[in-house]
Formats: C-alpha cells, structure tokens, sequence
C-alpha cells in the first residue's frame, strides 16, 4: 500500500493543510485521492517549455502572451519578413546552460555580415570554480576539444578554403576539412572523389565524357581526343576510347595507358601524311605495346592475384578526315553512326571480338539469345601481354551526308544495343552540340542502372559534296 502524499495546501480549494490529515478540513476532499508524487522531474516539454526551478512536479508555466520588451514579434525570418503567428522557435524561451545557468545574450551578426564558421551549434562549457562560464574563445582553444563533424552548411567554398589552409584541397562533403594525401578528410573521413571518377574533354568539334558509374569502385575507362591538320590543310579528327578488362591486373593503367598511346600515335602521323587507316592501325599496335609493357613494371607483380592475367584493356577509334571515316578496334568497345537527318538509317561500324559475335558469325545462335547468355560478355580478343596474335581490325566509310560518330564502351551500349536504339537516345543536336550530348548518353546509361563504367565520345562528321560515296 502506497503512503499517501505530504501536501501542503489542498488540491481541490488551494486551503493550507495541516501535517498528517486525511481529508481537506476546509472543502472535505479526499486527500488520499491524489496521486503520489512521481521521481522524474521531466525539464522540458513537447512545445518547448521550462518549467521555473523549484516548481512542483507537473507545474509549468504559461507561454507568454507576449515577447519581452524590445523583442519583435513574429520573429523576423532570414529575408526580414515576419513568420507565421503560430510559429515559436527555440530561441523565443529562455534557455540553460548543463550547469543550469543563464545562456549569455548571443548578439546576432548584421545582415551584411557571413556567417560564422560553425554557426548552430552549441557547445557545453566547463565552469570554473568562481561559478562562471569559461568564455567561448578559451572554450574553443581547449586542445581536448574538437568541432563537430556536421558544420554549417552555409560556410562558404573560400573559408572553408581558408581554414583547410592555403593551398590544401577541402572535403566535398563537410566543405570544412582538409583532404589528406590518401584522399580522405582529416575532418569528416570522406573519401574524395578521385579525378578519373568523372572526366570530360571538349577539342574542337569532338568531345568525351567518362563515369565510374554507379556500381564500380572506380573508373576503369580511357579516351584521348584531339584534332590535327592534314598535309592539305584540311581538319582531322581523333578519338579513342578504351575499356580496361576487371579480370586483369592495374585495368585501369592499362586503358589510361593505351588511349595515350594511340591518341599520341594518331596525332603525330596524320600531319605527316599517313593514310588515316594505316595510321589507325599503327595506334592499336602501339598502344598494345605500351598495355604489354605494363607487366614488366614492379607495381603490376606487387598488385597482382594468383586469380588475375597481365594488364588488359579494349580499344576503339574513329578518325574523321573530310569525306572519309576511319574506324579500328579490338575487344567489345563499339562506334556507331548516326546521321543527321534520322530518317537515314543508322548503322554499328564495328564488330565485337566476343563470345556472343562469335556465335553468330557461326550461325549456333541468333542475336537476342547469344547476349542473353551470361558468357556474352567474354572477350575473345584485347590488348595486354597474355592476349592471342593481335590482327587490328580496321574499316572506312565514306558517308554521303552529315552525321556524328559514337565511340563508346559497353557501359553506354549495354543500354542501347542495336543502332537503332543507339540513334534513339543520340540527341537531334549531337552534331552541334557534340559535349553536351555526350553528357546525355552518361546520363542515360546511369539512368539504365550504370553498372558498368561508362564513356563516350562523340566525333561529328561534316557534310560531304556531292557525289561523294555511300557508307
């Protein structure tokens, strides 16, 4: 049986009461009615009230009705205008520090004035033995002390910048915190996103993007662009997109080494005269050197698994001179043509060196079934010190009008196989347009799933006089 609560007035008509009675002598109310005290003393309701220290259990006091004097109501919002009547911020009731004092008066900064860094957040000071609070520049100077890991959005790109210090890189996440040499922020811990994760290249007329896309760790993608002058003076236009193999070792040495390669090879030998298809095939040959020389280096023997082949990568690229296009390619890397006026039927230039072409070719499978099959994808040919006898495979075209080359890798044609579905999603303008365009076709692929990498360069072709041959 519960003891029956000490009250010093009657609940009922608020009479004093004398110790130990059982009924109130002034009204008669069962003083045992009442309910006993309960230990917890909650400090802070659903609305945000105080309650005054020292009042009884459940005894809160009134929202004013109105501010203190000198206080604007409704509170100002940040553009100046008044908010709703309804609306009450934490702010508006006075509030304690964890010692139970008073919060020193903040004086807000003038409207002109940037934020400060860190503004928001509110740290607990120790107190001092005389019973006051340590100021907040003695506070934020305790070297046990360290900001939060969620700083105010609003800090600008340049403090940030400043408190990183001169020079240093800052965190995309926090915007607050120094990135390390590993890539991380020696605030928040964020990994950074590394430069190849997103890469895009205008030069000329032809343009590049390149994704890690959604699914891969990192980006194991390469193209190399450029544009030269033929003996005649007339414009010449590269692109060379290559696809590292995830099987292998340092995939991603491997493409960035090959699309350097045959992107520099292409460049130098249009100038001097080369015919643009020898010279394509003279790129490939080169840059399955420069693949082959990788697994002679000491980081690929340090990198590499019991599981993993030498360094390996595909290869696709298309040259665009006037009234001429060149393509050449190893492994499953696509270019495809898209004309202009989309009334004219696209078209795929190349041929996959994979396991699904080749049952085809052979007549055992129809298309829809061979890349339905979960070997589809196995490459039958490639550049790396462990492929088969390498033989470039090369073609020119002459098309008769106006149109763009799509050179791309498996994360973009994954998504649009056929040259029809290709040419579907090509915007009208990609001719024009040619950066923009290739951002789209990015887009579209991670918009699919992206579970691939994705890179894409888009290469316009001019129109021809007339009478010049049919692709």
């Amino acid at each position: 049986m519960s003891q029956m609560p000490q009250l010093s007035a009657c609940p009922s008509c608020e009479e004093p009461l004398e110790s130990g009675d059982r009924f109130c002598g002034a009204c008669g109310y069962d003083l045992s009615a009442v309910p006993e005290r309960p230990q917890d003393n909650p400090t802070i309701t659903m609305n945000g009230s105080v309650p005054a220290q020292g009042a009884r259990a459940g005894e809160y006091p009134e929202p004013p009705s109105a501010p203190p004097a000198g206080a604007a109501w409704p509170a100002p919002g940040p553009d100046g205008a008044g908010g709703p009547e309804a609306a009450h911020l934490p702010t508006d009731l006075p509030g304690t520090d964890s010692g139970g004092s008073a919060l020193p008066p903040d004086t807000p900064p003038p409207p002109s004035a940037p934020p400060a860094a860190a503004a928001g957040v509110r740290f607990d000071r120790p107190r001092q033995p005389d019973g006051a609070a340590v100021s907040p520049e003695i506070y934020q100077t305790q070297p046990d002390e360290y900001l939060l890991q969620a700083p105010d959005p609003r800090v600008s790109a340049e403090s940030a910048a400043q408190a990183a210090g001169t020079g240093g890189k800052v965190c995309v996440a926090c915007r607050a915190g120094r990135v390390d040499d590993d890539g991380y922020c020696e605030n928040c811990g964020h990994a950074q996103p590394r430069e190849r994760d997103h890469m895009e290249q205008e030069s000329g007329p032809v343009a590049a993007v390149s994704d890690r896309g959604l699914r891969h760790h990192r980006n194991e993608d390469a193209f190399a662009i450029g544009t030269t002058t033929l003996p005649d003076g007339s414009p010449a236009s590269v692109a060379i997109v290559c696809d590292g193999v995830s099987s292998a070792t340092r995939p991603d040495d491997a493409s960035a080494a090959a699309s350097k390669a045959a992107g520099e090879t292409l460049l130098a030998a249009l100038p001097r005269g080369t015919h643009p298809q020898q010279a394509m095939h003279d790129a490939i040959l080169a840059a399955s050197r420069a693949v082959n020389s990788l697994a002679a280096e000491p980081a690929t023997a340090l990198e590499q698994a019991p599981h993993q082949n030498a360094p390996a990568c595909t290869i696709v690229g298309a040259v665009v001179t006037s009234g001429l296009l060149i393509v050449g390619w190893v492994g499953d890397s696509r270019a495809y043509w898209v004309p202009v006026d989309r009334s004219a039927p696209p078209a795929r230039l190349t041929e996959d060196d994979s396991w699904a072409a080749q049952m085809v070719a052979a007549g055992l499978m129809n298309e829809a079934e061979a890349y339905a099959d979960e070997r589809a994808h196995a490459i039958t040919g490639w550049l790396g010190a462990d492929a088969y006898e390498l033989e470039p495979h090369t073609a020119a075209f002459k098309p008769d009008r106006p149109g763009v080359v799509v050179v791309c890798t498996d994360g973009l044609w994954n998504y649009a196989e056929a040259a029809e579905e290709m040419a579907r999603v090509v915007p009208l303008d990609a001719a024009s347009q040619p950066l923009h365009s290739a951002r789209v076709l990015v887009g579209h692929a991670l918009d699919g799933g992206g579970h691939d990498n994705v890179t894409v360069a888009l290469v316009p072709f001019p129109a021809v006089p007339q009478g010049a041959g049919s692709a």
